[in-house]
């Protein structure tokens, strides 16, 4: 049996006594990257610690996008807490979309995809239910000094450089949603408009595989307003007409702003649903 928890040097093959150098394995990739947590030298509740300890671990890259992590035995072994413990960390980054757990194969660090955009961070549907994936069209990609708002949002001063973007959504074969992004220059390095309009998945994909920046949520505020001739032009409405405003913060580790987006929102046959939860 070949087996693979995607650590470093936790791969074995055959049974017998490769499932204790397994667990040696996994022990000795978890105290490379882990250290023991010492029980009251914070306040903070213990299991928010071991979280923190995950979240560095995954934000430096030691955990990576789509990598296992090592067994839970494994992991509160280096931590130095309990399993219990240990799973009251990992089920809040699984709540959170940070992890993943596959039956039968482990936890793993989450990755952007088409299904996790869909689910997290696209709430727009057809008034009748029907959900579907938007087809993005590039408008413009420009590097500009950044205004006032975007740079409010990001954390910035206003005229420093910045990356925008601008998309047209279609649904159904028709124009919905038109996307302004404004990224930090800085946090982009070697954006281009080839790279954006070739990559592979999410433009959540792309930040994550290419640029080490995993958003983890987003803050949004709406408000109703009017289409100007602008907007009438890029989405076919009447000039006047009713759309939806939504201004997103993208957000990653410790709430780090990465991403401002305005996006306006043909909402004559179209609604935005967003499923409220409970925190864990």
């Amino acid at each position: 049996m070949t087996w693979m928890t995607g650590m470093p040097g936790a791969t074995t093959v055959d049974d017998g006594g490769a499932k204790r150098h397994n667990v040696g394995a996994m022990q000795r990739a978890a105290a490379a990257i882990f250290a023991p947590i010492v029980a009251g030298a914070r306040a903070t509740p213990l299991y928010r610690q071991v979280k923190s300890a995950l979240l560095r671990a995954i934000e430096s890259g030691q955990c990576q996008a789509g990598a296992a992590l090592p067994s839970e035995a494994a992991l509160a072994a280096a931590l130095g807490v309990s399993i219990g413990t240990l799973r009251h960390a990992t089920d809040d980054l699984v709540a959170e979309h940070i992890l993943v757990r596959r039956q039968g194969r482990g936890t793993f660090v989450a990755v952007h995809n088409a299904d996790r955009f869909m689910f997290q961070f696209f709430h727009v549907e057809r008034s009748d239910g029907l959900r579907q994936a938007p087809r993005v069209e590039l408008l413009a990609f420009e590097r500009v000094r950044i205004e006032e708002e975007p740079a409010l949002a990001l954390g910035l001063k206003p005229g420093e450089p910045a990356i925008r973007i601008d998309n047209r959504l279609l649904l159904q074969g028709k124009a919905v949603i038109h996307d302004q992004l404004t990224l930090p220059a800085t946090l982009f390095k070697g954006l281009t408009e080839k790279r954006l309009r070739e990559r592979k998945s999410t433009i959540y994909h792309l930040y994550q595989t290419e640029f080490g920046i995993t958003v983890t949520r987003a803050r949004e505020h709406a408000r109703a307003a009017i289409a100007d001739r602008s907007l009438s032009r890029l989405l076919g409405v009447a000039s006047g007409a009713p759309v939806l405003v939504v201004r997103r913060t993208a957000l990653t580790f410790g709430d780090k702003p990465v991403e401002y987006r305005i996006s306006t929102i043909d909402t004559a046959r179209h609604e935005y649903v967003h499923l409220l939860s409970r925190p864990a």
